[in-house]
């Protein structure tokens, strides 16, 4: 009962006082004082756990997944907390799990200007920030103080990118710079899960490894690496469908445990926006209108790829509902960002207790029971 109350008083206060007045100031500063004011409260006992009145757990969402435990498939996906700061309170909010960074070997201050742009009536944001990093020496020495209980059943995915840097535009220079990360990240036990990023759009030579070739390339010189921790490959959202199905024909063949669906939306000309987007705001798409193109790709990989690739969803997820159709959809686990913004941080719990109805609701006993089952035909 008190919990209910917290809940409702939550939402209720985080859509009519604390929202109103963050979106009074532009989104870069509310970010940056976000992550201030969250890595001071997980350090204060009694404080640190109210979060926790949010959260809901059930056995029936309890998963394993990459032969990891996690208390349930919700997830932070990568870019909110790009230094691995933020653990402790992340996992006391309620995810299952937290994807840190995109951390990058080199140091990178960001591109210039603003970073995010909100489109509140599409429930999106316009994201340029052009992966910020502070090298990954710096963010492994954080990540490697953390105790490791810490990430039991809350696994840590380290999210790899090459940096953004003129001297690693080079095929051969990119291929070092992620191998160097993902090896050093490789080595530390509070690391569960290693993601390769190929699909940020906002860097020093866009995109190279979206192309079969040359993620060939990519994916046969991390193979040499050996690997101990599973390997995801965060996806592109943007390519036509022969091109990206060429993507996860490559993918198949090299030790890659899953792929991440997906990235940010580049192309302005499929989104359905309820707000005016000035040409002169740069950046790309996060949210909402992500989600019917990141949700068919979910479909289209569990049917091309089935037991070959776990799927991880994200892109638009506001909901229980957001979530499950990306569950039914093919999807093992599901990641957000953008929800927490325009919903608010009670949403974590609010999408496990409504995935726990939802599964009732169709006579599932368990979440990994509801997994591809839209792609199969079944309800």
């Amino acid at each position: 009962m008190v919990k209910r109350f917290v809940r409702t008083v939550s939402r209720l206060g985080y859509q009519k006082v604390a929202k109103p007045l963050m979106f009074r100031h532009e989104p870069d500063a509310v970010h940056k004082g976000l992550v201030r004011t969250s890595k001071k409260v997980q350090k204060v006992p009694g404080v640190r756990s109210l979060p926790k009145l949010w959260a809901h757990r059930d056995a029936m969402l309890e998963t394993k997944v990459f032969g990891v435990g996690f208390r349930n498939p919700v997830g932070l996906s990568a870019g909110f907390d790009k230094k691995i700061e933020l653990p402790g309170i992340m996992r006391n909010v309620g995810f299952g799990w937290m994807t840190g960074g995109s951390v990058t070997w080199g140091e990178y201050e960001g591109n210039e200007g603003a970073w995010f742009h909100r489109l509140p009536k599409s429930k999106s944001l316009v994201v340029n920030a052009g992966l910020p990093s502070e090298g990954t020496s710096v963010v492994s020495e954080r990540v490697g103080a953390y105790s490791a209980k810490l990430f039991d059943n809350f696994p840590l995915t380290v999210s790899v990118a090459k940096t953004n840097s003129k001297t690693s535009v080079g095929d051969a220079a990119g291929v070092r710079d992620y191998c160097k990360s993902l090896a050093v990240f490789d080595a530390l036990e509070q690391v569960g899960v290693l993601e390769i990023n190929i699909s940020c759009p906002n860097t020093f030579g866009g995109e190279p490894f979206t192309t079969a070739g040359r993620l060939e390339k990519l994916l046969a010189a991390v193979d040499k690496l050996h690997l101990t921790k599973p390997v995801v490959i965060k996806m592109p959202i943007n390519l036509p469908a022969d091109e990206f199905d060429r993507l996860l024909d490559v993918i198949i063949r090299y030790k890659v445990a899953g792929v991440a669906i997906g990235n940010l939306l580049k192309d302005r000309s499929l989104a359905k926006l309820d707000d005016e987007l000035p040409g002169s705001v740069k950046g790309n798409l996060s949210g909402k209108p992500t989600k019917d193109i990141t949700t068919e790709l979910v479909r289209r990989t569990y049917k091309k790829c089935g037991t070959k690739l776990t799927i991880i969803g994200i892109g638009g997820i506001m909901s229980a509902e957001d979530a499950y159709e990306k569950i039914k959809a093919g999807a093992s686990l599901v990641g957000l960002i953008t929800g927490l913004i325009y919903e608010g941080p009670q949403l974590v719990g609010e999408i496990n207790r409504g995935l726990v109805r939802l599964l009732k609701a169709d006579g599932y006993a368990h979440i990994s029971e509801a997994v591809g089952q839209a792609s199969r035909g079944k309800k």
